[in-house]
C-alpha cells in the first residue's frame, strides 16, 4: 500500500510540474519609441531643410565641423555615409578603411565638402574636417593639434605629427584665424558595438578635447555608430533603433563615459556593404546631420559681432 501511495503522490508532483509556466525571456524593446521618429515623411522634409539652409551669420559662408575619435570608429565612414544620403547614391569619397595595420588610415588634416547639385560650384553650406584619429597614449594625433584645428590654427593639408604638435613656424599654421576658420561644432564618434571597451586613455584625450571646446563655446554632439553591430534587434529593422533597450542602454553609457547628454547622442549605421540608399539609414543619418548643423548656426549667431573671440 505504501508503494502505490508514494507512486500517487509523484504522480501528481509531476502534473503540477507541468502547471509551473516557463517564465518569459525579458523584453528586448520598449511599447513605444522613447526618441520620436516619422521614418516615412523625415528623410525628404530633412533634405527640403538642409538645401535651402542659409547660416545666420554673414562671417560665414560655411560652417566646419571636426569628426574625432578613435581608430575605426567610423569618422570617414560617416563622411561617406552623409555624402550618399544627400546624392541619393553611394558614395566613396574618403578613404574609409579606418585601421590600416592598427594605426589610423586618415594622416592628415582633411576638410570635405558636399556637393548639393548638378553645378560644380553648388555646396552645402557645411563642411566634415577629417583627422587623425585618438589613440592610447603616448600614440595617435596630439590632443594639443586637436585644440589647434578648433581654435582655427590649422590649415587644410596639414600632416599630424604623433611625436609633436604644429608649430607656429609650420607653413600650415594660421596665427591669425577668423571666426571662419575656427570649428563651429565639434562631433565625438564612437562605436556602439564596444563603447564599453574604449581604453581610458582614448576617453581621457576625448574629455580633454571636450573641455577646450566647452571653454570656447563650441557645441558638440556625439555620433553613435555601428548600432546594427550591438543590437540584433536593430540588424533586423533599424526603424526599432529608439525601441531597442540596448541602443538605449548603449547610449547611456556613452553619455556616462564622455559626460555628454543622451540628447545629443545619435545613433547611426552607416553605409557599409550596400549597393544602393536605404531610407531608413538616410532617416538616421540626416536627422543626426540637421541638428549638428543647427548647434553650429547658434553657435555663430552667438558670435556675431564679437570681435574678441578666444583664440
Amino acid at each position: 500500500m505504501f508503494s502505490c501511495y508514494k507512486r500517487l503522490k509523484m504522480a501528481k508532483w509531476y502534473s503540477s510540474l507541468k502547471l509551473i509556466k516557463s517564465p518569459l525571456p525579458p523584453s528586448q524593446e520598449y511599447d513605444e519609441p522613447w526618441r520620436p521618429m516619422e521614418w516615412r515623411v523625415s528623410k525628404e522634409n530633412m533634405l527640403k531643410t538642409l538645401n535651402n539652409f542659409q547660416p545666420g551669420n554673414s562671417e560665414v559662408k560655411t560652417f566646419k565641423i571636426l569628426l574625432y575619435g578613435s581608430v575605426g570608429v567610423g569618422k570617414s565612414s560617416y563622411i561617406n555615409s552623409v555624402t550618399s544620403s544627400v546624392q541619393g547614391r553611394i558614395c566613396n569619397r574618403v578613404p574609409s578603411n579606418s585601421v590600416l595595420a592598427g594605426e589610423s588610415f586618415t594622416l592628415e588634416c582633411k576638410t570635405y565638402k558636399l556637393k548639393k547639385g548638378t553645378l560644380d560650384d553648388d555646396f552645402y553650406p557645411f563642411t566634415f574636417t577629417d583627422i587623425s584619429g585618438i589613440e592610447a597614449m603616448p600614440g595617435g594625433i596630439q590632443t594639443d593639434d586637436i585644440v589647434k584645428i578648433l581654435r582655427g590654427h590649422i590649415n587644410d593639408d596639414y600632416t599630424f605629427n604623433p611625436v609633436k604638435s604644429i608649430s607656429e613656424d609650420d607653413p600650415k599654421y594660421n596665427r591669425y584665424p577668423t571666426l571662419k576658420d575656427k570649428i563651429h561644432c565639434l562631433v565625438s564618434v564612437l562605436p556602439a558595438n564596444n563603447i564599453s571597451m574604449m581604453e581610458d586613455d582614448v576617453i581621457k584625450k576625448m574629455k580633454e578635447v571636450r573641455t577646450n571646446a566647452k571653454n570656447l563655446g563650441i557645441p558638440e554632439a556625439i555620433i553613435m555608430t555601428k548600432v546594427d553591430e550591438a543590437c540584433p534587434l536593430v540588424k533586423e529593422n533599424l526603424e526599432k533603433v529608439y525601441t531597442s533597450k540596448k541602443i538605449k542602454e548603449k547610449m547611456e553609457m556613452c553619455c556616462n563615459r564622455l559626460g555628454v547628454p543622451v540628447s545629443y547622442i545619435f545613433p547611426v549605421k552607416n553605409y557599409h556593404e550596400e549597393r544602393t540608399t536605404n531610407s531608413a539609414v538616410d532617416t538616421l543619418i540626416l536627422d543626426a546631420l540637421q541638428n549638428i548643423v543647427n548647434y553650429a548656426n547658434d553657435y555663430v549667431q552667438d558670435q556675431a559681432g564679437n570681435e574678441s573671440l578666444p583664440t
